[in-house]
């Protein structure tokens, strides 16, 4: 995974956190939700990857006209044979970016993440399976709200991350900009030199190798801990589920073995409680009235439950 982490930098500056949740969430089997602003690489960064994973991507622009055959596939009339046959969907792929999920109205947001949870859409009363690995990757803009519907908390549960992605460092920036100046095409990431150095077998094997990474009970008791200390703490109405500890629990393991051991570390959950467990909080109204960010109310109780030894 350091060669793809290598082939994505030929293209992308910057976003460390977030190439480190995309990788993460591959070998959990799990989908990531993107946040930042417009031209912070969200889409780019999503392609790029996927030429460094040999696999295939599509990209799909939610809006408010957006139906969920349209996504999921429909039954079209064969023009050779005069029957029904399936059209697939662009659900139909491995890395999906679904651009500005929250510009869509629930009904295809709900038809998108049954995809994510089961693996497989249902048309016209059959069950067809998803390519394997799938991954969507989906976005939201933070600074426009106008017009959209944002996803409740049942359906941002099922995420395994939120990566925010922010505005890169000044010398960040200035690379992106001589990039640019040299020639660099945001559309042609192959002419970036970025190749294909893992493939679906590659991530299969890696799946395969972060479910046998060790978690001491110690580390399991810290996990359930944390999920606890959220569910008493008086600034949140929805603290940590259960299948939120679960999630930090697997993210924790493959970030485990992104760093090469095959036990995790209570450094490892604290790595990942962030971008695992926040946008499964909800705040009380008043602590919102207050100011109060949910970040903040994460970081108290991580630093309320002892760090096992």
């Amino acid at each position: 995974m350091a060669a793809v982490r290598g082939e994505v930098a030929k293209a992308v500056v910057g976003q460390d956190a977030a190439v480190s949740g995309l990788l993460v969430a591959l070998l959990c089997g799990g989908h990531v939700l993107m946040e930042g602003v417009p031209g912070v690489a969200k889409t780019l960064l999503v392609r790029t990857l996927a030429g460094a994973l040999d696999v295939r991507t599509r990209r799909v622009q939610f809006t408010p006209d957006l139906m969920p055959g349209d996504i999921t596939g429909s039954m079209v009339i064969d023009s050779k044979q005069g029957e029904l046959s399936f059209r697939e969907g662009p659900l139909f792929t491995n890395l999906l970016l679904a651009d500005e999920i929250n510009r869509t109205p629930p009904k295809t947001q709900s038809a998108l993440l049954e995809a994510m949870e089961e693996g497989q859409v249902s048309v016209d009363g059959v069950s067809r399976p998803l390519p394997r690995p799938f991954l969507v990757a989906a976005t939201q803009n933070p600074v426009e709200y106008e017009g959209t519907y944002p996803l409740p908390e049942a359906q941002l549960d099922r995420f395994l991350l939120k990566v925010v992605l922010p505005i890169p460092p000044r010398d960040a920036e200035l690379e992106i900009l001589r990039r640019h100046a040299e020639g660099f095409d945001p559309r042609d990431v192959a002419g970036a030199g970025v190749r294909a150095v893992c493939g679906p077998d590659d991530i299969a094997a890696g799946q395969v190798a972060v479910r046998q990474v060790q978690v001491a009970p110690e580390v399991a008791s810290y996990i359930v801990d944390i999920a606890r200390a959220t569910r008493e703490s008086p600034s949140l109405s929805l603290g940590v589920s259960p299948r939120g500890a679960t999630a930090l629990m697997r993210s924790a393991r493959a970030w485990a073995w992104l760093t090469g051991r095959d036990f995790v570390t209570p450094d490892d959950v604290k790595a990942l409680a962030h971008a695992t467990l926040a946008h499964r909080l909800g705040l009380r109204p008043e602590a919102e009235l207050e100011g109060v960010q949910v970040g903040h109310v994460l970081e108290s109780a991580l630093g309320s439950v002892p760090v096992p030894r």
